[in-house]
């Protein structure tokens, strides 16, 4: 079958992750899977792998849970720590028709105690550390059932005693119905469960595997993914190089120099990547190694990102018109709008301008908040619609109602559009600050004249001021003359607040959680310790 085939196919019946590692090995056994990191559930694997092997340990590991009890549309949590066989295992439980449930493993256990009160006595799927730390909460009135890769205590099914097990056959959802969930950050409180269907998640394809098809030559290059194992956006990072048959290199580890030694050693030309590890990893742009001189593309696809950071990164390749293509979107709509940027100006670029709809993805619309048409200086509600749209919060109907209108979603962010129909992304409306157009635009320009700032994040203070939270390389001291020359022009802002880069509070996916950095300047008296 030809790539826009399964293209096709995939926006008419849908991604069904169970069988996906199977598909692809159709295509093309020999696809090379390559880790930094050991497998937990498979230690035994190895790091290099090859994409019929992968469906293989997949069918193996659906046997396993098979025997453990997990059958069709069981809802299946997985917690554990970071690491690539959490997607190995929710495809596994895919494989069962069940649904994989996945919880970042930054959740903390009340929260994790909290989400599986929502799910009803679901078959939990974790590891030896996160059972420990769930010590706490009330597993047996929680769970049907507990599951560990590895390991053993009282009462509890490890997977590691169940190798041989029967292969099964796969069970497929039905193509409108949950076949898996996510969560959001969790930022203003309680992480909603986000409810994803084949529909939804074969639909949100579209806008990479058209950027992915811009990699043409004879010999396919190797895609190198850093995401959260338990993102959306990670299964359909993997969907995408996989069908497409090409190599992955998968990364678990974020420290630059382990990055760079991985970089060097697979030579990637694409990669896609969590913007705050692309700003930890700006640091490599002048290492005389040159870890990133193989890269022709990179993508972010979560928050925007800062024109700096692209602008290094583009420099430090050494190909031929390297480009940088940028995807607005969130959980609930996948990818929204989209841009590329180029070697020579993205470091100039309005970090505002998140792009423009793709063909044959989303439509966007601001709405006005005030009556008002909505403009640069009257920002509106950012709405997104297209069939790709989450389902439903599970066991919160109520509050996706909320944001849902007819078609439409509203993202929670602020913004306009251009003349030329460029969506500029303003802020989340949460996070607006009094007397100041955007705190995104504020930080963009400071981060853009001080390089020696690793994070800078302003947040309201105990007045309503703004607060520049800020974190520095290594966490030297912040140079004050350099800071007030860089913030002459936003004489708004408070007196900055420096932090080290351990304190900073962050969601699963790296974003700095502005609410609950809010919250610690509060309770510190306009100081974030």
């Amino acid at each position: 079958m030809k790539s826009a085939e399964i293209h096709k196919t995939l926006r008419t019946n849908g991604l069904h992750l169970g069988i996906l590692p199977e598909m692809a090995a159709a295509r093309n056994p020999a696809t090379p899977l390559s880790l930094d990191h050991d497998l937990d559930v498979l230690p035994e694997v190895g790091r290099r792998l090859t994409v019929a092997q992968l469906a293989g340990h997949v069918d193996d590991l659906a046997g396993r849970l098979a025997a453990a009890g997990v059958t069709a549309g069981d809802h299946v949590p997985i917690y554990k720590i970071a690491n690539f066989d959490v997607w190995v295992i929710a495809i596994a439980v895919s494989r069962l028709g069940a649904i994989p449930v996945m919880l970042s493993p930054a959740l903390d256990a009340p929260t994790i105690g909290a989400l599986l009160g929502r799910l009803e006595r679901p078959k939990l799927v974790t590891d030896l550390p996160k059972l420990d730390e769930l010590a706490g909460e009330p597993l047996a009135e929680l769970t049907g059932a507990v599951i560990v890769v590895a390991g053993h205590r009282p009462g509890v099914v490890s997977l590691a005693d169940l190798a041989g097990s029967p292969r099964v056959a796969p069970v497929n959802r039905p193509v409108d119905e949950a076949a898996m969930i996510t969560h959001t950050s969790g930022t203003t409180g309680l992480p909603k469960l986000v409810v994803h269907t084949p529909r939804t998640m074969g639909t949100r394809l579209t806008p990479q595997w058209r950027l992915l098809s811009l990699m043409r030559g004879r010999q396919r290059e190797t895609v190198a993914i850093h995401i959260s194992f338990v993102h959306s956006r990670m299964f359909a990072a993997m969907a995408l190089v996989l069908l497409r048959e090409m190599p992955v290199l998968l990364l678990n580890e974020s420290d630059p120099e382990r990055t760079a030694r991985s970089f060097l050693e697979h030579r990637p030309g694409f990669i896609e990547a969590l913007p705050n590890s692309l700003m930890d990893w700006e640091c490599l742009t002048d290492d005389p190694r040159k870890p990133f001189a193989s890269v022709k593309y990179f993508s972010s696809t979560f928050d925007a990102i800062h024109p700096r950071t692209m602008g290094r990164l583009l420099d430090a390749s050494e190909r031929r018109a390297p480009m940088f293509f940028q995807i607005y979107g969130q959980s609930e709509v996948g990818p929204a709008v989209g841009r590329p940027y180029f070697r020579g100006s993205a470091h100039q670029a309005d970090g505002r301008c998140v792009g423009f709809p793709m063909p044959g993805s989303a439509k966007v619309r601001v709405v006005s908040r005030n009556g008002r048409p909505p403009s640069e200086t009257n920002p509106g509600y950012i709405e997104v619609g297209w069939v790709g749209l989450a389902k439903t919060y599970h066991g919160e109907q109520d509050r996706y109602d909320e944001n849902r209108f007819g078609d439409w979603w509203r993202t929670g962010d602020v913004g306009f559009r251009t003349r030329l129909g460029c969506l500029h992304m303003l802020d989340r409306e949460i996070d607006m600050i009094a007397g100041i157009r955007s705190v995104l635009e504020v930080e963009d320009a400071v981060l853009g004249q001080l390089a020696e700032l690793s994070e800078l994040a302003v947040v309201p203070g105990p007045d309503g001021e703004a607060v520049p939270v800020l974190c520095t390389h290594d966490d030297r001291p912040l140079d004050r003359d350099r800071w007030r020359t860089a913030v002459a022009a936003f004489p708004q802002l408070a007196e900055p607040v420096q932090i080290t880069q351990a304190e900073l509070p962050r969601t699963g996916t790296l974003k700095v959680r502005r609410v609950e950095l809010s919250r610690r300047i509060l309770s510190a008296g306009g100081r974030a310790g």
